[in-house]
């Protein structure tokens, strides 16, 4: 059957060897329609990002861009505006009819991690090809805060497709019409389109900026960090802010979005021509988030916005992104949000699970 993979279908590529790793699969990297990867024990400084590219190794071109190494046993810090590969201690041996594409955790992309897969042979950042044997890697670039990792710490998160997964327009009006996807009128074209959210029903607090100068975040520590020493508020009552060239902004959508046990979904960036803005590198969207079978009753998305080289009016209920809604290749055993550690199931407004309020 066509669609994205569930947990147990994962299960099965792991006692098939098709998913392999230095150190045992943990009942934990396993979510409903993913499989998290743990970073390996190095980490390698670069001078830029690369793609291997066709007939390549990706430990070859790493010879030559290779600055220096450093191992992550003890921990280590990947300094802000620098460029790091990190073997992951994950590999691959696909199936033909069986493709793969990976994305940042939640978490990574709101802490402005701009973190993505590449592979042996690779063309494309974060897409790997049926057939694909071989090892996988994580491009790192911290672009807000500087970090501390250690090995095992789970940074991506890869997504396995048989055939062709995504609904159709016409496929995905069905399906909104049988059970609501979306608060509101769902605008379909290409996807889901979704909106920014700037005139909140109570007080004026529609977002927060990444602050320039700030510490390093420790990614083992979980509600640790006072958000006021790494985050500015964005406050409005205008409907309406000015986005600054190069700031990263943490907003929230003006839906609350639903994904149904039996679907997937992820997030795309909207079409440049609307704006000098990036919107979410995180884009993964397990079945049940949102839904009332999982414990939710709609959650909204939370945007991780960059400004490009010109300051933008960014204006309430503007179409900033759309999800793409894909068919699961069989009902997962587990929702989001239900019984496992969901950290954003019902979610509005809100910052990395690693800060805490003050």
């Amino acid at each position: 059957m066509h669609g994205v993979l569930p947990d147990s279908a994962l299960r099965a590529m792991i006692a098939r060897g098709e998913i392999a790793a230095e150190r045992p699969v943990t009942a934990e990297q396993i979510q409903p329609a993913s499989l998290d990867l743990r970073l390996g024990d190095v980490a390698y400084r670069i001078r830029a990002s690369f793609l291997a590219g066709r007939g390549q190794r990706v430990d070859t071109k790493l010879a030559e861009f290779e600055m220096h190494r450093m191992s992550l046993a003890e921990g280590a810090v990947l300094e802000k505006g620098c460029v790091y590969l990190v073997p992951l201690m994950e590999r691959l041996a696909l199936p033909a009819g069986l493709t793969a594409v990976s994305n940042a955790k939640s978490s990574t992309g709101r802490l402005d991690l701009l973190t993505r897969v590449i592979t042996d042979d690779g063309t494309e950042f974060d897409r790997i090809p049926e057939g694909y044997t071989g090892p996988l890697y994580a491009e790192i670039c911290p672009r807000s805060f500087s970090v501390l990792v250690r090995p095992g710490m789970r940074l991506n998160q890869i997504r396995f497709r048989a055939g062709q997964a995504a609904l159709s327009d016409a496929e995905l009006k069905l399906l909104h019409a049988a059970e609501p996807l979306v608060s509101g009128e769902a605008v379909i074209d290409h996807g889901l389109g979704f909106s920014v959210d700037l005139r909140p029903e109570t007080g004026d607090l529609v977002g927060y900026r990444a602050k320039p100068h700030t510490g390093v975040i420790d990614l083992d520590r979980i509600a640790h960090y006072p958000a006021s020493a790494f985050w500015e508020e964005v406050r409005t009552r205008e409907g309406r802010i000015i986005l600054d060239p190069g700031a990263f902004y943490i907003l929230v959508s003006r839906e609350a979005v639903v994904i149904p046990p039996d679907f997937a979904a992820e997030m795309a960036p909207y079409l440049a021509m609307v704006g000098e803005f990036r919107v979410h590198y995180a884009g993964f969207f397990d079945p049940g988030f949102g839904h009332g079978a999982a414990g939710g009753e709609g959650s909204k998305g939370v945007l991780e916005v960059r400004c490009h080289e010109a300051p933008f009016v960014l204006e309430h209920g503007q179409v900033v992104g759309r999800l793409v809604y894909e068919r699961m290749a069989g009902r997962p055993e587990r929702l989001y949000g239900a019984g496992i550690a969901s950290n954003y199931q019902g979610q509005g407004l809100k910052l990395a699970k690693h800060f805490r309020a003050g």
